[in-house]
């Protein structure tokens, strides 16, 4: 079984961002670990697999992709570049996100032992995770979408 993004540099940056606020996560382990735990070969319920099938939709900030206009889900869209200028973004209720993120901790932390992940990734991976609730917090307050994307 191989690593969720391996096939990514290890220097990831995970742009979540709203009108409210924004935060970048740097940590290459939330980065194979959360957002691309869908590359993983596991059983998931239908639920399971929709919540990290919306992570694994984010969009590499800097690779034009045409046919990413035609991605979209319950509660999220991939919105394409509007110009030279601009990239791709995962745009998503903050409910949606919220659970997604929610949902993939928890698979990560009932097969964290099977995926060999060490308690300093754990950690890391949840300091991410509260940070990035923070600002999907701030954005529903606001009534606002908020936007994904990385980069590499």
């Amino acid at each position: 079984m191989s690593e969720p993004g391996e096939s990514f540099s290890t220097m990831v940056h995970v742009n979540v961002a709203s009108p409210a606020g924004a935060y970048t996560v740097g940590n290459p382990s939330f980065f194979r670990y959360i957002v691309r735990l869908a590359e993983f070969d596991m059983p998931l319920s239908g639920d399971d697999r929709e919540a990290l099938n919306v992570l694994a939709a984010i969009p590499h900030a800097l690779d034009p992709d045409e046919e990413v206009s035609h991605l979209s889900g319950r509660g999220w869209r991939i919105v394409p570049p509007q110009g030279d200028l601009d990239w791709a973004v995962l745009e998503a209720t903050p409910a949606r996100l919220r659970s997604a993120f929610e949902r993939a901790r928890t698979i990560l932390w009932m097969r964290a032992a099977q995926f060999h992940v060490s308690a300093a990734e754990i950690t890391s991976i949840e300091d991410e995770l509260e940070a990035v609730n923070g600002v999907i917090l701030r954005a529903e307050a606001a009534g606002v979408s908020v936007s994904v994307s990385y980069v590499a």
